[in-house]
């Protein structure tokens, strides 16, 4: 079994003398893997073989698609223990949560499969003519969504399956008759290695194109990648700085294209006055427990505590002082993350209106858990400290004067992934107006739930106003994620022998289409 060479148009290639070394996350000594950064000419071959595959993928039914992806579920969940236990050393995440994050995965490539059987996702559309209407007639129009062409992937750290190779943004993107080149992350290669493989023999049993599906290594090859004239869309989840970089990358190419990144979100969480005076002590422990859940190594994490000024409150923080100082030290993805999370402890610690409240030192190899609190007046000010996303198992506390305040304070908050109302009934009454505050700065809002929980499902949004994602029209989580791999054509006076099977007269895929403005499976 080759291990360690980039997968470009169904082959492996290892044109490159510089090799990568996959790190054990716990011991950090190097594992038995190396990888061949791609060359220059590599990257190229990756993006000439997608397009050269998109030109007759994207010609492909839905149904032959929906098959593909349930041969890529298969073939991961084929992949045995020890696959998962390559996985762990990589990422120090335990095999629960990677058995987990297999079903996630598969199960996204299922759901994936229901969408294109569905066929909603084309967005049919059909307007016949009216050739008698006055004083001018209206010609045959016919819409319908296409792939808009090879896309650049890049995987995520926290998330080696669900959101890396075959993560969300492959899905996806394959579902929409995409090609795609991923990056494969550093910080888990061989991880990346194998679920490739997966990938790759369910093309051969799909009889899919070769060059439908890439895979490149290196820490260099993403500028390249995105750059690349023949790449037409890009899917990442990572930090502010490495989104805005690709954006910035994307946008000022001769042809710009669209960058849908997750980036950054501290996910505020409300303490509202009832819920803390009916069950303040469960709410403290509920909330130290998702902050440090995953060593806090979600997008969702509840990176920002507000409360109004009150006894229950201030007990609130004193409980969490207590829970938190006692929260273990957990190893972290990678040694940069670790790197990242002191470095954003660091500035927390000698910003002088803010105090530490809860958590040990930061030292060794291990992330501490850690609490601090603010004062309000550096959110209203506009201090973009408390707005950057400290990715790790720490948390912000402040403390507001009054609902007043709170809502200023919200409204001089950045875009967010989530944002959370802990409440009683008679909360969600007296604060019923701050809702539309967080309908303007975040994605998902929850009541008396913790976002670290991310469900797959079509009605999920993983997406928010920047700086949480670049591009709030989308999600990268649930079946509306396809969208951001489609564009829309129009077919004007068409005969039936050319048009898509989704817009013949006689509707062969049985879909529901909007014809002449009514929703209907018939014939026309």
């Amino acid at each position: 079994m080759v291990i360690g060479h980039n997968f470009i148009g169904g082959s492996r290639s290892a044109q490159g003398t510089t090799l990568l070394k996959s790190i054990h996350a716990t011991t950090g000594e190097t594992l038995p893997y190396e990888f061949h950064h791609a060359t220059e000419q590599e990257v190229n071959q990756a993006c000439e073989a997608a397009s050269q595959a998109f030109k007759t993928y994207r010609h492909t039914s839905p149904e032959q698609r929906a098959t593909f992806l349930e041969n890529i579920a298969d073939e991961l969940d084929a992949l045995g223990t020890d696959f998962l236990e390559i996985v762990s050393q990589e990422t120090a995440l335990p095999l629960a949560r990677l058995q987990g994050e297999r079903g996630r995965t598969s199960g996204q490539m299922r759901l994936f499969a229901k969408v294109l059987r569905r066929g909603d996702f084309l967005g049919a559309r059909i307007d016949t003519a009216l050739p008698e209407r006055q004083p001018l007639p209206r010609p045959d129009l016919r819409q319908i969504k296409i792939g808009v062409g090879p896309v650049a992937v890049f995987g995520a750290s926290n998330f080696p399956l669900a959101f890396s190779t075959a993560g969300g943004d492959t899905a996806s993107a394959l579902a929409a008759g995409c090609s795609v080149v991923v990056k494969a992350h550093s910080g888990h290669m061989a991880t990346a290695d194998f679920v490739a493989q997966a990938i790759e023999r369910a093309v051969e049993k799909s009889n899919m194109p070769k060059g439908v599906f890439n895979m490149i290594y290196g820490n260099g090859v993403g500028e390249p990648l995105v750059k690349h004239p023949l790449i037409q869309a890009v899917g990442f989840t990572g930090s502010l700085r490495g989104g805005r970089a690709l954006c910035d990358m994307a946008a000022a190419r001769p042809q710009p294209i669209p960058v849908f990144a997750e980036m950054s979100s501290i996910n505020p969480m409300l303490m509202l006055p009832e819920a803390l005076k009916t069950r303040g002590e469960k709410i403290a422990q509920d909330l130290a427990d998702s902050v440090v859940l995953g060593c806090g190594q979600f997008c969702t994490n509840p990176g920002l505590i507000l409360g109004i000024k009150s006894a229950e409150f201030t007990q609130l923080i004193n409980n969490l002082t207590e829970i938190m100082g006692g929260k273990p030290a957990q190893t972290m993805l990678n040694a940069g993350t670790l790197k990242s999370y002191t470095s954003g402890l660091e500035h927390l610690t000698e910003h002088q209106g803010i105090k530490h409240l809860a958590g040990n030192t930061q030292k060794g190899n291990q992330a501490q858990p850690q609490l601090f609190k603010a004062g309000v007046e550096l959110l209203l000010a506009g201090d973009q400290l408390l707005q950057e996303e400290i990715f790790g198992p720490t948390t912000v506390i402040i403390e507001v004067e009054d609902k007043a305040q709170l809502i200023q304070a919200l409204q001089s908050m950045n875009g967010q992934l989530t944002a959370t109302l802990i409440a009683d009934e008679a909360d969600l009454t007296e604060f019923a107006d701050v809702v539309p505050v967080l309908e303007e700065k975040a994605g998902r809002l929850l009541i008396n739930g913790y976002p670290t929980g991310v469900e797959v499902c079509d009605a999920m949004v993983h997406g928010g106003p920047y700086p949480a994602t670049s591009d709030a029209r989308g999600t990268s989580v649930g079946t509306l994620a396809i969208d951001r791999y489609l564009r829309p054509v129009c077919y004007q006076n068409y005969p039936q022998s050319l048009l898509p099977e989704a817009l013949k007269n006689s509707n062969p895929l049985q879909i529901l289409r909007l014809v002449n403005g009514e929703m209907t499976r018939e014939a026309i």
